[in-house]
């Protein structure tokens, strides 16, 4: 081992290590040497501490102070004193963008803190990552729990690619997210689609029901296949539940398991009046966006595991590929904190965030020609997420489109999401109630306005949105073969019967229209050019105003 000596009028020795262990800090001053610690005493002489100890003693003081694991190291960190000779290059808020720190000040730079030993590894933790993976896995009633930096889009991805093989066939509804049609190209696997439930009146597609599940294994078994896995999303992003149970009892007969996209429903089973949540239901895979409906930081999730049908060393490996090999500590700490605050108000949160969602409901409910949409639209499905806010402008001849930019133009209501028909809303911990009376204002603005517009105009535009294309699709090619097949540009004309290139969806949510490896069909071509006129973004085209659409060659 090389070292080095230092020394000056303080008669301070410091010997440095390859292989650094902790960190500098303003009490005592420690620099690590494999499994051993150096400590300074007050004659300027370092001796010789167990690493095992000064860990064991930072718990303690984490365990006293009753912060969360993560939030208690990070906010010590960087607290330090430290001569920082490390990533990112702010250094510690030192040399933060002005721009930025005019609008959001230099706290974050101070505490945006690259793998320092103290923080611990996302990848291979031992510490404070692993302390709060377990709190997190204890309140969610996983049997363990990793946290997220790229969204539940890495967790989705995550999870096909532990539990499928290349060629594997996975079983999945044909609206799911286009992390799943993603994670098929990654992994090879090879898509069983079910067609969703959908109401063309509104324009939204709910989940699948376990008949169809039954239905799809019956199918690849006459073909001699089995699936690997079946994917369910519920919620969906209007607050849809999928019968997770049945479907998971179905499965497991079969030792199937079931990955459960639960991006939008990191709250269930947290109030009596919320959905029980996927894991409470027998799924084996749940990756939850907590920073949808909970109060972590944009991009941070959780993928949690309860089951022995799937590998945990292959879902930390995926993991590890998928993921930032430089991991945001703010992300963690938030979704650490995120535990924290959920776990202290364990079954009363929501409280007044259910309450006033409800409140708002029946206020909306007496306004003339806007409608609520219900689990009644869905009949066969369990639960609709109350905190969920759907509503429908038909009636006023208006398209959600036209509704949310007077909303949000004259009112200041922002919605989460937009369709064709309808509004979403999502309700919070944060929502306030002047904020729910704006938008009841807004609704009601828009009844004395367009009420008179009801009749044959508004008939006709549900008509027309009678054109979703889920259950109008011949795929040719898998994802992954049409990724990477040769492509060509054609006129959005001309592709009709083309096999598509690549991935279009309307955003959000985030659904597929067509997927790569599919021909080209009218009326995914007509769905398109409507919802394009009604003012939503089409994303994954690479001409983004469908003049011209991505091929593969044949």
């Amino acid at each position: 081992m090389q070292s080095l000596s230092l020394s000056n009028g303080a008669n301070w020795g410091f010997r440095l290590s390859t292989t650094p262990r902790a960190c500098i800090s303003q009490q005592s001053f420690c620099v690590g040497l494999g499994n051993k610690e150096e400590q300074k005493r007050p004659g300027g002489v370092f001796e010789l501490e167990p690493a095992n100890d000064l860990v064991n003693n930072d718990s303690q003081k984490i365990k006293e102070c009753g912060c969360p694991p993560l939030v208690s190291a990070l906010k010590a960190s960087a607290e330090e004193n430290a001569a920082s000779f490390h990533f990112p290059g702010h250094n510690r808020g030192q040399a933060a963008p002005s721009s930025l720190t005019r609008l959001i000040g230099a706290r974050p730079f101070l505490h945006d803190l690259p793998e320092l030993p103290e923080l611990d590894n996302l990848f291979a933790p031992e510490g404070p990552i692993l302390e709060a993976q377990k709190q997190a896995a204890e309140l969610f009633g996983a049997s363990e729990t990793w946290f997220l930096v790229g969204g539940s889009t890495c967790g989705v991805q995550a999870a096909i690619m532990a539990t499928c093989l290349p060629g594997d066939v996975l079983i999945l509804p044909r609206n799911s997210h286009i992390s799943a049609i993603s994670a098929m190209v990654l992994s090879g696997v090879v898509p069983k689609y079910i067609i969703p439930e959908y109401d063309p009146e509104w324009d939204i597609a709910g989940g699948i029901t376990p008949s169809q599940v039954e239905e799809a294994n019956k199918e690849l078994e006459m073909e001699g296949l089995r699936p690997a896995a079946v994917l369910v999303v519920s919620p969906s992003y209007h607050g849809i539940c999928s019968d997770i149970g049945a479907i998971s009892e179905l499965c497991h007969k079969n030792k199937i398991p079931v990955i459960v996209d639960e991006a939008h429903g990191a709250h269930f089973g947290f109030h009596q009046q919320l959905p029980i949540s996927a894991l409470a239901q027998g799924a084996d895979i749940a990756v939850q966006s907590t920073h949808k409906v909970l109060c972590s930081l944009t991009q941070s999730s959780m993928l949690h595991l309860s089951s022995n049908l799937i590998d945990r060393e292959r879902i930390c490996r995926c993991l590890q590929m998928l993921q930032s090999s430089s991991p945001s500590y703010l992300l963690l700490a938030s979704l650490d904190a995120a535990t924290a605050q959920l776990s202290d108000n364990r079954g009363t949160i929501f409280n007044e965030a259910i309450e006033l969602a409800l409140e708002t409901r029946s206020m909306i409910i007496e306004t003339p020609g806007i409608l609520l949409f219900d689990i009644a639209n869905f009949p066969k499905f369990p639960a609709i997420d109350p905190l969920r806010i759907t509503v429908g402008t038909q009636q006023l001849g208006l398209s959600g489109f036209e509704a949310d930019d007077i909303l949000c133009r004259d009112f200041g209501v922002v919605a989460e999401l937009v369709g064709t028909q309808s509004i979403t809303l999502a309700f919070n911990l944060g929502t306030k109630r002047e904020h729910a009376l704006r938008l009841v204002s807004g609704l009601k603005y828009l009844s004395a306005t367009f009420s008179h517009i009801y009749g044959s105009s508004a008939k006709r535009e549900i008509n027309i949105t009678n054109l979703a294309p889920l259950d109008d699709f011949n795929m040719i090619l898998s994802p992954r073969d049409a990724f990477f097949a040769r492509k060509r540009k054609v006129s959005f004309e001309d592709s009709l019967g083309e096999i598509c290139g690549e991935l279009i969806c309307p955003y959000p949510p985030g659904i597929p229209v067509v997927i790569p490896g599919e021909v080209i069909t009218e009326r995914a071509l007509k769905y398109l050019l409507h919802v394009k006129s009604k003012g939503a973004m089409i994303s994954g085209a690479a001409d983004r105003h469908l003049d011209s659409l991505v091929v593969c060659d044949a």
